[in-house]
């Protein structure tokens, strides 16, 4: 699964969607890594997004 896959990113990825969706580690792990990166990469737009309009 995890193959060839830089350990830290992956650390990175799981602990980030799990922080900010309140899912479980297994359940974002399990994830292959392009839903996991999709994910991060929206919960980066909503960060940024909330920031400009504060």
């Amino acid at each position: 699964m995890t193959s060839g896959y830089p350990l830290e990113q992956l650390y990175e990825e799981v602990s980030f969607v799990a922080y900010h969706f309140n899912w479980g580690h297994e359940e974002v792990l399990e994830m292959p890594h392009w839903e996991r990166r999709r994910w991060c990469e929206e919960i980066s737009a909503i960060n940024e997004r909330m920031n400009e309009s504060e």
